[in-house]
């Protein structure tokens, strides 16, 4: 498995968890992403974008890392040509780090869009802030989840569910059909071993992680 860690414009905490999911994996930063690469104690192999939200400081202080630049006017976003860059390197797996908050929501869905996209392509996806995490929900797998009790969790669906069973939380449910649009599914929490199950639709579980971020 050929993993990758992207880092991206948004929110990112480091914590333990985000070390150890991180760890031993390659590195490319997406324009402004590349400001968490001195938080997190790394350099990326590579930094790709139109580089017009990147400060020279942040240039002059990585100017050793190798760049792709392209014109601001371009058809993706810096970090869909990051996500494009590490598959042609051959990644199979990618940690999509600060893909969640900062000042383009936006850019914040369309990642979470992607992830459900490189899902369905076989491509094992992780979005994180530090402080929450997306997985999307593969079809007809069941996922096992090591949260804590307590630990709040909701799963945005971007169509009508079919088949969603979550087991080991506060209400729990069985096969059940979910509208699109529902807010059945938000706003839940972990009361035991965490398990969830979808049969037919798109879907990401996002996790509240609690304190420094492990679980």
């Amino acid at each position: 498995m050929s993993r990758f860690t992207l880092l991206l414009g948004g929110d990112l905490v480091r914590t333990p968890a985000l070390d150890a999911q991180i760890s031993a994996t390659r590195v490319i930063a997406a324009d402004s992403g590349m400001r968490h690469a001195a938080m997190l104690g790394i350099v990326p192999e590579l930094w790709v974008g139109d580089f017009d939200s990147v400060p020279q400081s942040l240039i002059d202080a990585y100017e050793a890392v190798p760049r792709r630049v392209f014109p601001p006017e371009k058809d993706k976003t810096d970090g869909e040509l990051a996500i494009a860059a590490a598959l042609e390197a051959g990644a199979t797996s990618l940690t999509l780090a600060g893909a969640f908050g900062g000042e383009r929501p936006d850019h914040m869905f369309l990642h979470l869009t992607q992830a459900l996209q490189l899902c369905e392509r076989g491509i094992d996806t992780r979005l994180t802030s530090g402080a929450q995490e997306g997985l999307p929900l593969s079809l007809g797998r069941r996922h096992d989840f090591d949260y804590p009790r307590g630990m709040l969790f909701s799963i945005l669906a971007f169509s009508a569910l079919s088949g969603l069973t979550v087991e080991g939380a506060k209400w729990p449910l069985d096969a059940v059909e979910v509208e699109f649009g529902s807010s059945l599914t938000l706003s839940n929490a972990v009361d035991g071993r965490l398990a969830v199950t979808l049969e037919k639709g798109r879907a990401l579980l996002v996790a509240h992680l609690t304190n420094d971020g492990a679980h």
